[in-house]
């Protein structure tokens, strides 16, 4: 089967590999479609990937052999790749919430390859069913909008409520969708110009980031006009991230998304004295991803909004992949490792 190899920063190589085979407790599924994940640029990108391993977990296919020990799936079932199962034991699975796991890996490390090729192996317990009528390329959304609904979420927001993004890259973009399909006000802030025409698309009031007003370090007690419930920072930046913060509410709650490199610096009187929540938000909640596909089915999110109109094949993987980075790319990138060989 064709796969698109990590080989070294910003080297992907389509290579001939063995299909694989499921083992006890697995099943092997074939690949419709598979979105690009901002992870994925900072493994192929940014060199954080492992030589050899195959990327992609934002998937969506039809299931081609099923291990026999395994029930509940059979051949031919339309299915989307969910988180592997949780230890189900630790402190965090007991309240539910298996993302903090502690028997998870660290991003990154190790684990089976993934779906950037024509045959995933996945765990039979780490699939979610596709229902009738939800075709495979919208359903490859799934994932990220499960990471999307997660921060929502873990802000806190409530419908009524005011809540800025910063970045309206494809996870921006999602977050934007969940915020307005949950009846809340959004402003973005995104420095690209496509990105912003999607935003407002999305019915997003647009600002560039220098709009802002940005109190200073010296002055923690100034709310800004305008202030927000919450804000959800997507990009990475370390200084979005720092504005973010103090575009708040007091009681105001920041939520950081998007994973960055380089660290932010908070002013901590400014946290103190409004009494701010500065939280994290990874992975999904329990049953994330059913609440995901059920919003998908729905057919109340602007799907064709949400994701690039060409789909993209293995060969050209690297290339979407830097289009996403600079920003030229707005969209979700899904790409189709078996053109014309899955149905959607």
């Amino acid at each position: 089967m064709p796969a698109a190899v990590y080989r070294g920063r910003r080297r992907l190589e389509v290579e001939e590999r063995p299909v694989p085979r499921p083992g006890p407790g697995e099943v092997l599924v074939e690949v419709s479609h598979c979105g690009v994940c901002g992870s994925d640029l900072h493994f192929v990108l940014d060199g954080w990937g492992r030589p050899g391993s195959v990327g992609g977990h934002e998937w969506a296919g039809r299931v081609v052999d099923v291990s026999a020990d395994v029930t509940g799936w059979e051949v031919g079932d339309a299915v989307v790749g969910g988180p592997r199962p949780s230890c189900g034991s630790c402190r965090a699975c007991a309240v539910g919430r298996p993302s903090l796991c502690a028997g998870r890996d660290g991003p990154g490390a190790g684990g089976a390859d993934g779906a950037f090729a024509r045959y995933v192996q996945v765990p039979a317990g780490a699939l979610v069913p596709v229902p009738a009528g939800l075709d495979l390329r919208t359903a490859a959304l799934a994932e990220p909008l499960a990471v999307a609904l997660h921060a929502v979420n873990r802000s806190g927001v409530e419908p009524g409520g005011r809540a800025l993004v910063c970045g309206a890259g494809p996870i921006g973009a999602l977050v934007v969708a969940a915020l307005r399909a949950r009846g809340v006000t959004v402003v973005v802030t995104e420095p690209g110009e496509a990105r912003r025409r999607l935003a407002a698309r999305l019915g997003a009031e647009v600002r560039t980031p220098d709009e802002l007003d940005v109190p200073p370090f010296g002055d923690p007690g100034r709310v800004v006009d305008d202030a927000v419930d919450v804000a959800l920072e997507c990009s990475g930046r370390s200084d979005a991230m720092e504005a973010a913060l103090t575009q708040l509410v007091r009681g105001g709650t920041l939520v950081l998304v998007g994973a960055g490199i380089e660290s932010p610096r908070f002013d901590q009187n400014r946290i103190l004295v409004n009494e701010l929540v500065v939280t994290g938000s990874f992975e999904y909640d329990a049953g994330g991803m059913a609440d995901a596909v059920a919003l998908l089915a729905s057919g109340t999110l602007p799907v064709d909004e949400l994701v690039e109109p060409t789909d993209v094949a293995l060969p050209d993987l690297l290339s979407a992949m830097e289009g996403l980075a600079t920003g030229e790319l707005a969209g979700k990138v899904l790409v189709t490792p078996n053109p014309g060989g899955t149905d959607g």
